[in-house]
């Protein structure tokens, strides 16, 4: 027997132990306590009731207020949302069949440093709605970094893709994986304790530690531009740094930028910090009483497997203490500590990756709350499935289809998804992109009914993966939430692609979701656009805004075709927006 808000509710458990109740509709609020009797009793406390929002995807939309807190601090600090909650889904893969439990988890409620390990970006979205409504926001975050789409396919739902479900029955075979999970694993050698290091007398970060034969080298940079011709390794730097007095006794945060692959670092002998790969931002707490007035020691171990190692550029690099920081970049000294030697075995590879396989995250960490009543999806993801994108415009409408099935709702769930944001090396000639083919494929799978996109083009860094500006775009989510799921009337997108025409030597091209007009957002022209003629050489048009249109040209095309718009993995000036501040999504028109 179940019993809320002084009803009893009665049902009978299966052979099992499984049951079910539907209850009715209960007034937004809360806390609410439910009780359980069968042959125990449990009683449930502070219980809210209003909108659960299913949010998931990979490492954008895991990526914590915690990692971001520089930014956030004073959101971290203010925080008082008893009614924003959050329930963190534990990573988890079964390459079998849907679960029907989650091994553990529970709902935090986002106050002060609880908010901490809130999504970022699922934080954002639910506080501005809360704001909005004033109605308690839940929401299940099952996200995993670096996991491609398929795997958050049901099996019935990669029915229609025959090589996924090949895969996702080949897994099922124990004896296959089992067979994987036997060979040998990685691209290099290593030999046990090899890293001269560590293995010496004096380990190379103690303080009593004399450096002998150490080089000169920058931080940030990458070692292979410095004289360290295709290292595979462990390369040490080490550097004798100048703290002031007033930085002393108190707590410190170290940032050391982004470090490609792995980090271990010291400071005057002590760990102050270690990270396993390259994408998290280097930010570790130095206790108060570690460093001392005068000179200290920091040294910093750098491992790296495959490609260039070393420090990003364009990454803050400094300690910092109340009111004072020293700066970091410059001059350092480093020594080889290891190379890694080249695998000349047979067989290659080695083990599975349960993570990325078809289904596999679906099973362990969709399924069990498919039971779970919810207002929508939220959905950040796409990085990994970039080298694909013609599959992915199948597999997005694929995996929402999916998701509704499954959750047998009487209405069509609303589906809100992130459009990927600028990542790599700006481009100052137009060319072709991974990134802007998997972009478009978000955007075509607007035709999907109750679906809207936050374009985050705007939002990206060119050295990280992993953008800082957060807060953006869960309110860009939200408004898609406000207008899809909620009903409000808003301008919730920015300009999108509607058609073109063309006209003595010139491409008129119309959008929708104008709001009150077409802008730049520096009061340039139209930036990023790109013309092309049967050739599809594409050259950078000029451009003038004619209201909800844009006209391109350029004398070098006299008689064009095909028009792009911010297509590049980051474009340099995607500069057009509506009128309410939302960017234009990129797209072209050749296709």
């Amino acid at each position: 027997m179940l019993k809320l808000n002084n009803k009893n509710y009665r049902t009978k458990a299966d052979d099992k132990g499984n049951w079910k109740i539907i209850l009715p509709p209960v007034k937004a609020g809360g806390p609410y306590t439910m009780e359980f009797t069968g042959k125990n009793k449990i009683i449930l406390n502070n219980i809210l009731f209003g909108d659960v929002w299913f949010c998931s995807g990979q490492s954008n939309m895991v990526h914590q207020m915690n990692v971001h807190d520089v930014r956030y601090e004073k959101e971290i600090a203010t925080a008082n949302y008893p009614m924003i909650r959050q329930f963190w889904v534990p990573n988890n893969a079964n390459m079998m069949a849907p679960q029907d439990n989650l091994p553990s988890g529970n709902w935090q409620a986002a106050i002060g440093n609880n908010v901490r390990p809130f999504s970022a970006v699922a934080y954002f979205f639910a506080k501005k709605i809360y704001e909005e409504y004033n109605v308690p926001i839940g929401i299940i975050n099952a996200s995993v970094g670096g996991t491609p789409i398929e795997a958050w396919i049901s099996e019935t739902g990669l029915k229609d893709f025959k090589s996924l479900s090949a895969t996702l029955q080949r897994n099922k075979d124990t004896a296959y994986i089992n067979s994987l999970s036997n060979r040998r694993n990685g691209n290099f050698q290593r030999r046990q304790q090899s890293d001269r290091g560590l293995t010496g007398e004096k380990k190379w970060f103690d303080t009593d530690y004399v450096p002998v034969g150490w080089r000169t080298i920058n931080i940030p940079g990458y070692w292979e531009d410095q004289g360290l011709k295709d290292l595979n390794g462990t390369v040490w730097y080490r550097k004798e740094i100048n703290i002031p007095a007033s930085m002393t006794g108190k707590p410190a945060r170290l940032f050391m930028g982004r470090i490609v692959d792995a980090d271990e670092v010291y400071i005057n002998g002590k760990s102050v910090g270690s990270t396993s790969y390259q994408y998290p931002q280097r930010r570790y707490a130095v206790l108060p009483d570690l460093l001392k007035p005068g000179s200290n020691i920091l040294v910093i171990k750098v491992s790296n497997t495959s490609g260039k190692g070393g420090f990003v550029p364009d990454k803050p690099y400094c300690i910092f203490a109340g009111g004072d920081t020293v700066d970091l970049k410059g001059t350092w000294q480093y020594k080889v500590g290891e190379v890694f030697r080249p695998f000349l075995g047979g067989g290659g590879g080695g083990g599975i990756a349960a993570q990325n396989q078809p289904g596999a995250l679906f099973n362990a960490m969709v399924s069990p709350e498919v039971n779970f009543t919810i207002k929508g999806f939220c959905w950040y993801q796409g990085e990994s499935n970039a080298g694909n994108a013609a599959e992915y415009t199948q597999l997005l409408p694929a995996l929402i289809n999916d998701w509704r099935n499954k959750w047998n709702s009487a209405t069509v769930l609303p589906f809100l998804f992130v459009q990927l944001p600028g990542f790599m090396d700006y481009n100052y000639l137009p060319s072709e992109s991974s990134w802007a083919q998997l972009r478009e494929a978000q955007l075509k799978t607007l035709s999907v009914p109750a679906t809207a996109m936050a374009v985050a083009i705007d939002l990206g860094e060119w050295n990280d993966i992993h953008p800082d500006r957060k807060k953006e775009v869960g309110e860009r989510l939200a408004l898609g939430a406000l207008k899809i799921a909620y009903g409000k009337n808003i301008v919730h997108s920015g300009p999108l692609y509607q058609s073109a025409t063309i006209s003595e030597g010139k491409i008129t091209i119309q959008f929708s979701e104008t709001g009150t007009g077409l802008i730049t957002n520096d009061n340039e022209a139209p930036g990023d656009f790109a013309i092309a003629g049967k050739d599809k050489k594409f050259v950078w048009a000029k451009t003038k805004i004619e209201g909800d249109k844009i006209i391109v040209w350029s004398s070098d095309v006299p008689d064009p075709l095909y028009a792009r718009y911010a297509w590049a993995d980051n474009p340099v000036q995607p500069n057009l927006y509506n009128k309410e501040g939302l960017p234009a999504s990129p797209f072209r028109t050749d296709q």
